[in-house]
Order: structure tokens, then sequence, then C-alpha cells
């Protein structure tokens, strides 16, 4: 019997998109592994030569204009892409789309990207016969998203779902799945041992991700993170900068035992269970591994849109708080004097009814016609735990 195929598309605007896509993929295959998956960014492999221009212009307005993003992303909060630009799409970037489907013959298209999902949804309004499932990356829905040939909109929370359906979408098309993590994250692990693995040192530890793109702190924020650096370990990661590792770690102030410079790491899932704090961008990828790891975030600058979206959901909840030189302190004086309290915190947001990072995966396994069986999902899990038991051993 033929393998069910799920491709996934997705394009390399941050990493969080992607990162999606790929966590979506790796939960599948963990829950059924006769289910194929195929994570392409589809720009960059139907463009190699052109789509990476783009990306760093558009890494470059980030970087240099976030309120232009903003603006941009205000002004057209509640309109879809129209015709006319999906057309340009097509025609510029996407041209040989529907020969990659042909070829590699989905059952189910997930998008991870509103231009891709514009690009397939023109494909559909032209004969394409093959569900589509627009996976929304963040805690906001923005009108380019929305597309009327998508079979089936896959969200974060029910106030994303809220406001699809406040657009006309109906709301049997709108699951709240949460946004995937990869299995990585679907567990802890012992932090006393994990820091020995690491090399760190077993004393209070603070993870500072600089954002895919290694987006850095100002002056006073750096000198309120280290202030404290002989009672407290700095982590820093800093994504694919390469640059600013190198500067980074020429900085006299930073040449300490208890401070770690990395770059770009495939194992953050790690580096999140041997801290106790999180400081980073509200992107909506970090925001719910950091989430599904139970560790509290603080926030620093935010990009006007979805980041400030991601950013009010995460306050709200109280999982997490804006940046600033007094929030540091409070954090440092509660990790040095409240360590215990802090430690008992953090499982109790993991308890299971709060902590269910693995059914996006299983919600899309159901729709796919491969669900999986509470027994199934129950052993993954306890495979997970008796992994983690083994290391506190």
């Amino acid at each position: 019997m033929r393998k069910k195929r799920v491709l996934l598309f997705s394009e390399g605007f941050g990493t969080g998109h992607t990162g999606a896509a790929y966590a979506l993929a790796e939960g599948i295959k963990l829950l059924n592994p006769d289910v194929q998956c195929r994570v392409i960014e589809l720009g960059k492999f139907l463009n190699p030569t052109v789509a990476p221009w783009i990306l760093s212009a558009y890494r470059k307005t980030v970087s240099s204009q976030p309120k232009l993003v903003g603006m941009m992303y205000k002004t057209q909060y509640h309109k879809s892409l129209n015709r006319l630009t999906k057309l340009a799409l097509h025609r510029i970037f996407y041209t040989h789309a529907s020969q990659v489907i042909e070829q590699l013959k989905p059952d189910l298209i997930v998008c991870t990207h509103p231009i891709p999902a514009a690009v397939i949804s023109r494909l559909k309004r032209r004969g394409l016969d093959v569900p589509l499932y627009t996976l929304i990356t963040d805690y906001d829905a923005h009108g380019s998203w929305v597309n009327a040939e998508v079979n089936r909109y896959l969200v974060s929370t029910s106030r994303v779902k809220s406001i699809l359906t406040g657009r006309g979408i109906s709301p049997e098309l709108v699951t709240v799945t949460g946004i995937p993590v990869h299995p990585k994250f679907w567990e802890r692990t012992n932090k006393t041992q994990l820091r020995k693995e690491l090399g760190l040192a077993d004393i209070p530890t603070v993870l500072i991700m600089g954002g895919g793109w290694g987006l850095m702190f100002g002056k006073d924020i750096m000198n309120s993170l280290t202030a404290r650096i002989d009672e407290i370990q700095l982590i820093f990661c800093m994504g694919s900068n390469n640059k600013r590792v190198a500067k980074m770690r020429n900085n006299p102030l930073l040449r300490h035992p208890n401070v770690k410079i990395l770059g770009y790491s495939s194992e953050i899932n790690k580096l999140m269970d041997a801290s106790d704090l999180l400081i980073t961008k509200p992107g909506g990828m970090t925001c719910t591994e950091g989430q599904a790891k139970g560790i509290p975030m603080l926030f620093y600058k935010a990009i006007p849109g979805q980041e400030e979206k991601n950013c009010q959901y995460f306050v709200e909840l109280g999982l997490a708080e804006v940046l600033d030189s007094t929030v540091v302190e409070k954090w440092y004086t509660m990790l040095l004097r409240e360590y215990a309290a802090l430690e008992e915190q953090r499982k109790r947001r993991l308890a299971p009814d709060r902590h269910q990072p693995a059914h996006c995966a299983v919600t899309v396994l159901e729709m796919l016609g491969n669900p999986v069986s509470s027994s199934e999902f129950r052993s993954q899990r306890t495979q997970g735990r008796t992994e983690e038991a083994a290391i506190v051993t």
C-alpha cells in the first residue's frame, strides 16, 4: 500500500516559518513513521539565485527600519493578497510550483508562510485537487494568511480562531492545534546532568537568544545582564550572525568563565532545559518552544506587528515579561533567593492539561486518515519520561 505523503511549504523570512514546518514533519514521522513528509522553502527551491537576495533585503529592512515593517503590517492587516499579486508571485517566482507538486504527489499540502499558501491557493483555483492546510505560525492572524481555497486553518489559540471567523471563515475550517514544536521539546531532561554534558556550571543560568539573525542588545541591557556575572551564568546564542559572535567574544566585559557565547545551535532544547530564564525576541516558534519547556521568558524589542501580538499574548498569560534593566534585576534576585520556588512553578507549567506540544501533529494525522491511537501516543510520551528518569538515576 502506498504511504501517505505530506508536503510542507515555507519561506525563509525569519527562521520560525520553516522551523514550524520541520517541527510538524518530525512530529508526524515520530507518531506515524509510515507517513512521508517533505519540507521545502518554495521560493528558494524554485529560484535559488533570486530568493536569497530578497531575503537579504527583508532582513536588512527588519533590522534597520522595524517601524516601517510595523506600518506595513498594520495597514495591510485586514487584507488578503489579491489575485493580481498572486499572479505576479506565480509568474516571477513560482512558475514551476505545480510541477513540484505533480512530481512529489502529496496527499496533503501544509503551508507555514502566507506566500506559498497564496500560490497553492491559486493553483487550487485552477484545478489542483490536493487539500491545503494553512498553519499560522504566530499568535495573531494577518489578512495575508487568508485564502478562499484553504481547506483547513491550523492556529495557535482560540483568539486567532476568532479573528479568522470574524473575517467570514467558517468555524468548522479552523482548528486550534497550537504551533508545533520539534519532538525534542516535548519532554524535559534533567538539568544538572545536562549542565555537566554541556560544560556549564551548576548555578542559576540565563539563556539569551538574539533571534535567528543574531539581533543584539543595547549597552544598558548588557550592563544589567552582566551585573551579577560571578553568581549567574549567561549563555548567549546569537544565531547566524557570525560577526556579532566574534565581536562579543572579543569584548572584555564578556570574558568570564560564567559566560558562553554561541552562534547557531541545534541544541536549543537542551539549552532551555539547562537554563532557568530565557531572554529572547518574541518570535512565534521561540515563544512556543519556551512554553513547551516551561521556562519563564523576558522579551526584548518586539518587531512591530506579529511579534508585538506574540509578546502581548504571553505577557497576558503570565508566562513572560517585557525586558528592561529593572526587570532583569528583579529576576536575578529571584534566581538567587527563590530558586526552589521558581523550579516548582516551572513544573506546574508542564502539567499535562497545559503542556500538549504534540497536538498539531496528532491533529494532522487524524485529518489525513492516519489517527494516532491513545496507546501509541502514551507510549511515545512514556518513552521520553523513561529516558529522563534514566538520566536522573
